[in-house]
């Protein structure tokens, strides 16, 4: 049997460097959503955005956030690292993945880097047309893929 650490690194693997996932935040018990592009790396999402916008503000009051695409859903802890500039890796990676992005906002002056730790993964995978439910607590290192049964 696979270990919690091999499977999980298949998922980041399949998963890529560099995706546009929807990003939701909350403040006030009233929950937002919006796309944003995203970098993997190792196993933390980074993303940057505008200390001017809504989100930025919702980051700082309540760092518990949620990233989906697809069939993929990503909880974890939110933390601002720096200006986008000044971290060498995401800015190799976000060039590579977003330059119009990264040529149009990471040099400004009001962005910010921020770092997703996944905490909860889940994810739906199909095999031969019936579905499983892939979940990865990530806190705790456990693995479950569990045929679901709609019960």
């Amino acid at each position: 049997m696979n270990s919690f650490l091999e499977k999980y690194n298949e998922f980041l693997t399949e998963f890529g460097q560099g995706r546009k996932m929807v990003l939701s935040t909350s403040e006030n018990n009233i929950v937002s959503s919006r796309m944003m592009s995203v970098i993997r790396i190792n196993d933390e999402f980074f993303f940057q955005t505008d200390t001017q916008l809504r989100k930025y503000r919702q980051l700082t009051v309540n760092q518990n956030v949620a990233l989906c695409i697809d069939n993929i859903q990503i909880e974890g802890i939110c933390e601002e690292k720096c200006h986008p500039l000044d971290h060498d890796e995401f800015c190799s990676l976000y060039q590579q993945c977003y330059k119009g992005s990264f040529d149009a906002y990471s040099s400004l002056k009001n962005e910010r880097l921020f770092v997703i730790k996944p905490l909860f993964v889940e994810r739906w995978l199909y095999r031969d047309g019936i579905p499983y439910m892939e979940t990865f607590d990530v806190q705790n290192k456990r693995y479950r893929c569990e045929e679901y049964l709609g019960v």
